[in-house]
């Protein structure tokens, strides 16, 4: 058995849980914004610039909070007592009037853009904006918002104040009040507007910063000096009011076992434990010994003086002492009602994300890792899921925990295989998917219906006759006049040809060929090549036609005689009849049409040196420079013309 499954990374990396987290609708009825505080891979321009409205929403909203925070505070102040005397009360006031002076007074018209910006946020929850236009919901122009975030800079982060803020409370409240109803993240994203940003494929808490000016982020995230395969950031909203123990912050390891993908099996361990930070919490500082949690960070930092003595020197608390310590404070019941049941949700949601995307191997098992952080609500926050959880014995807590996880985890995935009621430790089955019933078959009742679908075979065209050109006398020889080194041979018997001509005509018509070709039942022929002379680019043999046998026959074609060529470079028109019933081509066997085979004369029939289409006597739809064919099989074969056949397809066409 194996202890690790493949294709993982949809849920154990930072990016693949960024991601994936927002295809929940589409598996089980839920809101991941309910759960997983709100996330952008800055891998992309789109993502980045939905962080970037998002980072200015959330300023916008961060204004309507510092005005009611203020509001209340002024209201809630202690009076002065009436026993100060005057000298006392001269001087704070002196002291209050010189604070007044230092601060920089924003004008109210700030509150009125920001609870513009948040109103349009609102509709758009509620789909109002379905119908309008993209250029008309840009609430500000883009220099508007600089100035926006640049005074919001100055109203929480520096010195700077709205002294005409009291008019506006009673608006600000009422879209806190909507906004809240809406969005379930509204109440961990405090007024800093602080995002913690990581590397989307690391662990243990490397190069994981925490900032709060959107211009820094982007400035991290298109540095030069980061090698491109891990340019992949992510940006996560940053819980900015998370539950404290002694004013220090912690988060809880979970750890759960997954034996089984198809069908999903989740197994949840019932004892976890704390790692608290070393340094008291504030957001006055991004530091990462005071806002990462993680025992690889901060076991490289020493523990702040000022830390409540009341935690663990070793900073780590197992979920029994935690419970222990919320039973003292009267919230005993919150671990069984809040806190576990939601850890456990959570994971069960996100394992039904990333089931389509790992590896369904059998007989295999993994033991992750989940991490929390728990509100002010106690409502658990899921941060990360790792892979490969470290077993490493660093402190009393780990030591007891994870010998006895590792020891539980056996007992149920090698006890439980041949004793399904044997002991599983703290194990508790969390989620087992129901067995899908398909629908039963028989395969007897099974048929296929149709018939095959053969290759069409391709007819030739029968042909009554072959006229090549004007008729010859039968002694005269055909020549083709594509080899330019016969030129002026060709033209010298042209005179004595035309002479011939009438006295051909009254012996007979032209060779014809017939069709279909059949061979002579009893006469046959041998055609034997005497030589090949090189003509231009191509070589054209010439031939003796020799009888073999002196018996008499019924061919279809006039009997003719024994013929000594003079001239080897040309072929008497007489014998084509007899060479063209044994063809043969050096790849395929002697074409014979089908007997009987009346098929029309117009069918195109391919080129064998173009592949173009054309019929009897016509040009070649793409050559267009051939005047005479003669028949090969199923295709025409130009003889003459300025494209003329290759020396390969001569000696192919002619090879007897």
């Amino acid at each position: 058995m194996l202890n690790h499954y493949g294709k993982t990374a949809s849920f154990t990396t930072k990016i693949g849980l960024c991601m994936n987290m927002r295809n929940l609708p589409w598996y089980v009825p839920a809101n991941p914004h309910s759960f997983f505080p709100r996330c952008y891979g800055l891998c992309s321009d789109g993502e980045k610039q939905e962080f970037l409205d998002d980072f200015r929403r959330t300023a916008a909203s961060s204004i309507l909070k510092w005005v009611v925070s203020h509001h209340n505070y002024s209201k809630n102040k202690p009076r002065a007592k009436k026993e100060e005397n005057d000298e006392e009360m001269s001087q704070n006031k002196d002291q209050a009037n010189a604070d007044e002076k230092k601060l920089i007074d924003l004008p109210g018209q700030l509150i009125e853009v920001a609870c513009k910006v948040c109103e349009d946020y609102l509709g758009q929850l509620e789909h109002d904006d379905i119908d309008i236009s993209a250029e008309s919901l840009k609430t500000l122009s883009e220099a508007e918002w600089k100035e926006l975030v640049q005074q919001y800079y100055d109203l929480i982060h520096g010195d700077a104040c709205i002294s005409s803020s009291k008019t506006y409370f009673a608006q600000c409240q009422s879209i806190l009040n909507k906004i809240m109803s809406v969005n379930p993240q509204s109440e961990i994203d405090g007024m800093k507007n602080i995002w913690i940003l990581k590397p989307g494929a690391k662990s243990r808490g490397r190069d994981i910063v925490c900032m709060d000016r959107v211009e820094e982020i982007m400035k991290l995230v298109t540095s030069d000096n980061i090698p491109s395969k891990d340019n992949k950031w992510v940006v996560q909203k940053y819980i900015e009011t998370p539950l404290l123990i002694y004013d220090t912050k912690f988060d809880i390891r979970q750890w759960f076992l997954v034996t089984d993908w198809n069908p999903l099996t989740i197994w949840f361990y019932k004892e976890s434990y704390l790692r608290f930070s070393t340094q008291r919490f504030s957001l006055d500082s991004l530091d990462s010994a005071i806002h990462l949690c993680n025992n690889s960070i901060q076991k490289h930092f020493k523990n702040a003086k000022d830390r409540s003595p009341l935690l663990p020197c070793y900073n780590m608390w197992t979920s029994t002492k935690f419970q222990e310590y919320l039973q003292k404070r009267g919230r005993g019941h919150v671990w069984h009602n809040i806190i576990y049941p939601s850890m456990k949700k959570a994971i069960t949601h996100t394992m039904k994300v990333a089931q389509d995307h790992v590896e369904a191997r059998k007989n295999s098992f993994e033991l992750y890792g989940a991490d929390f952080i728990l509100g002010k609500d106690f409502k658990p926050w899921l941060i990360e899921i790792n892979s490969s959880p470290t077993m490493f014995p660093s402190t009393p807590v780990t030591a007891q925990l994870c010998t006895q996880v590792q020891e539980d985890t056996i007992k149920v995935v090698v006890d439980r295989k041949t004793d399904r009621n044997c002991d599983i430790g703290n194990f508790e089955l969390l989620w087992r998917q129901p067995a899908v019933e398909l629908p039963p078959f028989s395969g007897s009742n099974l048929f296929v219906e149709g018939f095959n679908i053969q290759k069409g075979r391709r007819h030739m065209t029968p042909i009554t006759n072959i006229n090549l050109g004007s008729p010859l006398p039968a002694g005269h020889m055909l020549r083709n006049k594509c080899f330019g080194s016969q030129q002026d041979q060709l033209s010298e018997q042209t005179m004595s040809s035309k002479q011939d001509v009438k006295a051909r005509e009254d012996k007979g018509a032209p060779c014809i060929l017939p069709m279909p070709l059949k061979r002579g039942s009893g006469r046959t022929y041998k055609i034997s090549s005497v030589y090949t002379k090189t003509l231009s680019n191509m070589e054209f043999p010439s031939f003796a036609i020799q009888h073999l046998e002196n018996i008499s026959h019924k061919a279809v074609f006039p009997r003719t005689k024994t013929t000594k060529l003079v001239d080897t470079n040309i072929l008497s028109t007489v014998s084509i009849a007899s060479v063209l019933q044994s063809i043969r081509s050096l790849e395929n066997p002697v074409f014979q049409p089908p007997k009987g085979s009346d098929l029309p004369s117009s069918v195109p029939a391919p080129c064998l040196i173009c592949k173009g289409t054309f019929q009897m006597e016509k040009t070649c739809k793409r050559c267009s420079s051939f005047r005479a064919t003669i028949l090969q099989g199923n295709a025409y074969v130009p003889l003459n013309g300025q494209n003329s056949p290759s020396k390969r397809m001569v000696g192919s066409l002619w090879n007897f």
